[in-house]
């Protein structure tokens, strides 16, 4: 699916548009972007049968432009707005508080047209010269350029992933006998660097030029025997070859971590073995001279990735646990945790609907929960109250509304009603005790606040948490992942705070989000807290998310009984109280 692609596209036309003083036209560009990334099916497909325009919020304009870039590649106006503001507009707007029109006001007073050039005019005092700015903006943006050249070097998990996938596809199309993702993306990292997909075949050659003809490559950066290595979507994608007979062995070593390999390698020597990307090689009867070769010894083991441990004593450890946190010493132990997987989910406790902000009704999400497989359902919408902007918000009594309307329903399985409510910078929620009691679901969230040092933050979600009528704390940093870091809890102290009043912290599957991370789910169920694994859908299509959510707490090392909604709708009632 060449979804995310052309939405991200469509996305800079809104950014480009504004940059340079357009009105309305960006919203009708970001809502067509939004449609295009949820749906559910390949976007090419539809442009294929020319029905691009029936899709809500894309107009005849819109899918025009869309048509000639899956056609061509490129959008002849996008292309133009590029040359008239020649700027990296992707990564300056990652700089919190920088948004399109500040590029393109700053392009026209100062030419910043990067990174760099931002950072060395905040850092020269030129800034806050320009109309409009002054120095506490110009001390934001010198502050927040650090953290914005890390993100725009990095690619968000919701993004990379389905590349890699497609990237899977190419090579089992060209004659692949087996192909999966690796490296910190096959280990479920919420950022990686670029795409590493890994194939096994016995004619390199087709796998390298399947890959270098394909129809999506920008360009191709390098293309050898058994690897090759091309751009699509701005983003670099590694494709390795390996033979058959050695594709555990690679598959193992390129998905890493390091540190786990540096430590599996360490526990082969010990047995007498050679470990390496090639397979596990028994060189006890070879000189020390004779092991340099790869593939020197007797090989006992490569083919599948299970026996590569297996020969070390060690049952096969998941690939989010592979980061040197204890892993090897608990699995050499008995001691490995029986991950939750994404089967285990029973149904979503935060999702919307175009009650508050969402984009489709009541009953649509809730078919589409059934569809994907839910045994139950709740609906949470926002309420109003700090962070909400627009409107979107929930009253109380639009609350009391919305109760009433889904008690009338008649839907596919059970849907519970709830909310998702602000937490205040003092902890405080935005919604009224009294409606709060008749809700099923209480989701309490922080959406705004978030520059709060860590005290503070703490003592904010630690009131949260103790508030009687709430079940979940919502994505408690409230970070967006390359646009705002968030705040930063003690995330122990929240988390000891949860396991006493019996309130789940969630880990939000957004792949924007995927909030808690994996380290705060490790420390949270270390401290006896529940996590509810959520997907905050906005959309149909955003309900299979949820696998985001679930890798996430994998890399947390939580089970399944450390989840909320893998439990049974009983089960789940007693746990909301």
């Amino acid at each position: 699916m060449r979804n995310d692609e052309v939405a991200n596209r469509l996305v800079e036309f809104a950014d480009r548009l504004e940059a340079t003083g357009v009105k309305y036209k960006p919203r009708s560009y970001r809502l067509a972007a939004e449609t295009v990334r949820d749906h559910p099916e390949p976007i090419e497909d539809v442009a294929a049968r020319e029905e691009l325009d029936g899709l809500d919020r894309v107009g005849d304009a819109i899918a025009a432009k869309i048509a000639e870039y899956i056609e061509t590649g490129e959008i002849a106006e996008l292309a133009e707005l590029r040359e008239d503001l020649p700027v990296d507009i992707g990564a300056l707007t990652t700089v919190e508080g920088v948004g399109p029109k500040t590029v393109g006001t700053l392009y026209d007073a100062l030419e910043i047209s990067n990174l760099d050039e931002l950072e060395a005019a905040a850092e020269a005092g030129e800034i806050r010269e320009v109309s409009g700015f002054g120095s506490k903006t110009e001390e934001n943006i010198r502050e927040n350029v650090s953290f914005a050249r890390q993100a725009s070097g990095r690619v968000r998990l919701g993004d990379a992933r389905p590349l890699a996938e497609a990237t899977v596809a190419l090579a089992e199309d060209a004659g692949a006998a087996r192909a999966q993702p690796a490296g910190s993306l096959r280990r479920w990292s919420p950022t990686v660097g670029d795409v590493d997909v890994l194939a096994a075949t016995a004619d390199p050659d087709q796998l390298i030029a399947a890959l270098i003809d394909w129809d999506r490559v920008e360009t191709v950066i390098e293309a050898g025997e058994t690897k090759a290595s091309v751009r699509v979507d701005g983003t670099r994608v590694d494709l390795r070859v390996a033979r058959p007979a050695e594709f555990g062995a690679a598959l193992q070593y390129f998905t890493g971590s390091w540190d786990h390999n540096v430590k599996l390698r360490n526990r082969a020597i010990e047995r007498g073995l050679k470990m390496n990307e090639y397979g596990v090689f028994d060189v006890s009867g070879l000189s020390k001279d004779d092991r340099e070769e790869q593939r020197a010894g007797d090989r006992v083991a490569g083919e599948t990735e299970a026996r590569m441990y297996d020969i070390l004593d060690l049952p096969l450890i998941p690939p989010e646990m592979r980061e040197d946190r204890g892993e090897i010493e608990a699995a050499a132990g008995g001691d490995m945790p029986d991950l939750v997987a994404p089967e285990d989910l029973r149904g979503d406790l935060h999702t919307h609907t175009d009650w508050s902000d969402g984009r489709e009704s009541v009953e649509t999400m809730v078919q589409a929960a059934t569809d994907h497989g839910a045994a139950y359902h709740a609906v949470t919408d926002h309420a109003t109250g700090p962070g909400m902007v627009g409107g979107v918000g929930l009253s109380d009594d639009e609350l009391r509304d919305q109760i009433a309307a889904i008690e009338t329903l008649n839907v596919p399985i059970p849907l519970l009603t709830g909310v998702e409510t602000n937490v205040d910078a003092d902890g405080d929620l935005s919604t009224g005790d009294d409606v709060l009691a008749e809700l099923d679901v209480v989701v309490a969230s922080p959406h705004s606040g978030l520059g709060q040092d860590r005290e503070t933050a703490t003592e904010r979600l630690v009131r949260a948490v103790e508030h009687p009528e709430v079940n979940v704390i919502g994505h408690p940093t409230g970070r967006l992942i390359n646009d705002r870091l968030g705040i930063a809890p003690d995330v122990e102290r929240v988390a000891v705070a949860a396991a006493d009043a019996g309130t789940a912290l969630e880990v939000n599957a957004d792949p924007r989000r995927l909030d808690l991370d994996g380290d705060a789910v490790r420390v949270a169920v270390e401290a006896g807290a529940t996590i509810a694994v959520n997907t905050d859908a906005h959309g149909t299509a955003a309900l299979t998310n949820d696998r985001y959510g679930v890798h996430t707490a994998r890399r947390g090392w939580a089970t399944a009984a450390d989840v909320v909604n893998t439990r049974s709708l009983d089960e789940l009632r007693t746990f909301l109280g």
